[in-house]
């Protein structure tokens, strides 16, 4: 198998029972990186360490996604305020944030539920314009008003 050791220099190819020992003298352990190549790697180190270093790229690898970012628009939000609005959701989309877009109703406003999707959907024609996006949740009524999450394609 092939060795590195704990600094990352080659030591080369060895039987397995010399990197064994080569480990055990150095009070580490023998950790095999991958098995996929002939011979198989094998790296001298700590195996706690290398646990922990694993579990680290795996959380990092999980955040890609990005993160919720949230965007409110008024009910009686004027035309080029919802241009700044779609200008300033580009902006989390372009950096790989998802984004929850929201109308919260209050009053008599959820009486009218039409004129409110209405707005949405200008805003998201106007988002489209600036830049391709993909919904992720549709466009839904809740207690509050309408919610949608949307992600750059």
């Amino acid at each position: 198998m092939r060795v590195i050791d704990e600094t990352g220099k080659q030591l080369g190819i060895m039987p397995l029972l010399e990197a064994l020992r080569l480990s055990g003298d150095k009070n580490l352990d023998l950790i095999q990186v991958t098995e996929k190549v002939v011979p198989p790697v094998c790296r001298i180190g700590d195996f706690g360490k290398y646990l922990y270093q694993q579990q680290k790229k795996e959380r990092k690898i999980k955040q890609v996604g990005g993160e919720l970012k949230e965007i409110r628009i008024g009910f009686n939000i004027s035309p080029h305020d919802l241009e700044i609005k779609a200008k300033s959701a580009e902006k989390f989309l372009k950096k790989g944030d998802k984004v929850k877009v929201a109308m919260p109703l209050r009053g008599r406003e959820k009486a009218l539920g039409n004129f409110a999707k209405e707005k949405m959907n200008q805003f998201l024609n106007f988002l489209e314009t600036l830049i391709p996006i993909k919904v992720e949740k549709d466009l839904k009524r809740d207690l509050r008003g309408f919610t949608m999450i949307i992600f750059k394609k």
